[in-house]
């Protein structure tokens, strides 16, 4: 199974240089087969976010890559990007779907398995991430939700599923497993050198192919 692979952008700030190497890397991902681009970047004041949807955008220009705007649904729709993430305590996504256009897509960012059935009940939603699956330095002092977790919320949900949270190629079988879609990652491409992204790609699909049994 070819997972559905989400790179979660985490520049922090917002300086010319770096928005040119994350414009950059986000284009290699693309090349590489990454599904979907988080722009995630709540240091970004609104029109630093929107140049850089936009470069993100013409990045991804003639591959499949997605670009969605972590919550700003006004940034996402202004600067021509494939839809929006929104948090878990943000609005309700039929609310978006009501003022978007056709085929814009609507993720949203979920912790618990009910809190998932809940949000998804409309059907306004593509998909979920669901996390914190595993420990990760990005949610210090967060608790890890397990895979056992991640296998309820799968199982109780007909949109696609994705894990985040340490994500890692060691711990992508055990996220197949659970009946995950897929899965989004921050360090796991921030960590990779521009010209290694393919290779983390080729692992990821590779993981999924040869799951292993939840522990």
């Amino acid at each position: 199974m070819r997972p559905v692979i989400c790179l979660i952008t985490a520049a922090r700030l917002p300086r010319a240089d770096t928005t040119r190497d994350l414009v950059e890397r986000i284009g290699a991902a693309a090349r590489a087969g990454v599904h979907l681009v988080q722009v995630r970047e709540p240091d970004f004041e609104g029109r630093a976010l929107a140049q850089l949807v936009e470069g993100a955008v013409r990045a991804v220009r003639g591959t499949r890559t997605r670009v969605v705007v972590n919550d700003r649904v006004d940034v996402a729709l202004a600067a021509g990007a494939h839809g929006v993430h929104l948090r878990s305590d943000s609005m309700p996504a039929g609310r978006v779907r009501r003022v978007v256009p056709p085929g814009f897509l609507i993720g949203r960012s979920v912790h618990l398995r009910e809190e998932a059935v809940r949000v998804a009940g409309d059907r306004s939603l593509d998909y979920v991430i669901f996390g914190t699956v595993f420990a990760t330095p990005s949610k210090p002092g967060v608790a890890a939700a397990g895979t056992h977790a991640l296998a309820a919320t799968c199982a109780a949900l007909a949109v696609p599923v994705l894990a985040v949270g340490g994500m890692t190629p060691e711990r992508l079988g055990d996220v197949a497993v659970a009946g995950a879609a897929g899965f989004a990652a921050i360090g796991l491409f921030a960590d990779c050198a521009l010209d290694a992204v393919h290779d983390v790609v080729g692992e990821a699909v590779r993981a999924f192919d040869t799951p292993r049994r939840v522990p």
